[in-house]
């Protein structure tokens, strides 16, 4: 009988066993890179959401105190409209001022915590 021709590229038992087993292991090695890789993409998707959420709110919040600055502004102009004299005028200008160095210092302390809330939220590990 003919000795098989392929019988000197045959693999011995041992590196068969050693190369599935390095198989199997590089196979366990790359699942966890994976799961590692993913949990990692879901904590940034998760902050990513976080910031936009605080993002949002603060163009909401910037929005809305935009919109009532300049409704103060325009009643400010109605009532200069209607003043009787530059005393009444510069009564009404400083009157103006001092309200809205308060309100725009309140806007900006809240905006300045929603941007702090948003930086802290957006930092946290996601679960």
């Amino acid at each position: 009988m003919a000795e098989d021709p392929f019988k000197q590229f045959a693999i011995p038992n041992e590196m068969r066993a050693f190369a599935e087993q390095s198989v199997a292991q590089a196979r366990k090695a790359f699942d966890g890179f994976l799961e590692a890789a993913n949990q990692a993409f879901g904590q940034f998707q998760g902050q990513a959401l976080a910031a936009r959420s605080g993002a949002q709110e603060i163009a909401h919040k910037s929005m809305t105190y935009a919109e009532q600055n300049v409704s103060a502004t325009f009643d400010f102009a109605q009532k200069l409209m209607h003043a009787k004299d530059a005393a009444e005028v510069m009564s009404l200008q400083s009157e103006f001022l001092s309200r809205q160095v308060q309100t725009i210092s309140a806007q900006v302390q809240d905006l300045g915590q929603a941007a702090a809330k948003m930086a802290m939220d957006a930092s946290k590990p996601q679960s």
